[in-house]
């Protein structure tokens, strides 16, 4: 009951003071200074908050439109240097294995041209056979067709911007990759999961590896074609692996985009995450040109 009365005495104390505070200052005065420390608080609560949820300071409105409209001087080149700036945007999809995604990065004229070229050349995919391997005993793996053309031999000019763009984007010179290899996937056609890469130990000695793979998807695929990584960050890793089955890390074909992935670690050894396939198309059909880049210059 004391501390009723107590609680009772403070509240009536305030009342006091607030009557004659404002009778002094005036009612309206009285009002703004409220609306000010009330507009003030919920200010500062909404920062905390902010704060608190995203675990960092809210980045200034100043540095957000930094680099809107800015301009960028190229520097001095050396020789082999380029005078202009080259914007090219991409995702990283995977550190494990590295695995690097191109939005349009080929228009839809050049995909088209590419296709009609290679339409006429198309022949059975083949693979590289390990010992003991025969193409019957391999027969089910890859059975996509398709054809090799190298920039030189393409009149149009297109394979020869796609080359320099692709040199861009790896930072590894066009005289480090091999031919183009146009493939089409129609539906029910797959290659189960391989490496580029090949180890010596089931293929033997080898002059230059494969250190990356580039793919450009010529169309895009209404259901199924997917690029898989089944053992993107340890999955299944296991004895069991059917290499047939389409799982793990998926990139859907769309026609313009390009895939990057690499081979090799940093130190030259075969990177195991980098096994990949083609799921088998369900519907509509996949045009795709592989560019395999080695480490060293390709005769």
């Amino acid at each position: 009951m004391k501390s009723k009365g107590k609680a009772g005495s403070l509240g009536g104390s305030s009342s006091c003071l607030w009557r004659s505070f404002g009778s002094k200052v005036g009612l309206p005065a009285v009002f703004l200074l409220c609306s000010f420390f009330f507009l003030t608080g919920l200010f500062g609560s909404l920062l905390l908050s902010q704060d608190v949820v995203s675990g960092v300071r809210p980045t200034p409105r100043r540095l957000e439109s930094m680099d809107e409209g800015a301009e960028f001087d190229p520097l001095p080149h050396g020789e082999t240097g380029e005078r202009s700036l080259t914007s090219i945007p991409f995702q990283i999809l995977s550190w494990k294995p590295r695995a690097v995604y191109f939005p349009n990065f080929a228009t839809v004229e050049q995909c088209q041209s590419i296709i009609k070229m290679a339409k006429a050349h198309l022949a059975p995919s083949t693979l590289a056979l390990r010992e003991g391997e025969t193409a019957e005993n391999t027969k089910g793996i890859r059975t996509s067709s398709g054809m090799f053309i190298s920039a030189s031999e393409d009149k149009t000019g297109i394979l020869e911007l796609i080359e320099e763009k692709i040199a861009r984007a790896t930072m590894i010179p066009r005289s480090h990759g091999e031919a183009f290899n146009i493939l089409r996937y129609e539906i029910g056609q797959r290659y189960n999961s391989h490496y580029d890469a090949f180890n010596p130990a089931e293929y033997g000695p080898q002059k230059s590896q494969r250190i990356a793979s580039f793919l450009l998807y010529l169309s895009s695929v209404e259901e199924g074609g997917e690029t898989m990584f089944p053992f993107e960050n340890g999955l299944n890793l296991d004895a069991n692996y059917d290499y047939r089955k389409c799982v793990g890390l998926k990139v859907k074909p769309r026609r313009g985009d390009g895939l990057l992935f690499y081979s090799l670690f940093p130190n030259g050894t075969i990177d195991s995450a980098s096994i990949h396939g083609s799921c088998p198309v369900i519907l509509g059909e996949k045009w795709v040109a592989t560019k395999w880049i080695r480490d060293e210059q390709d005769d």
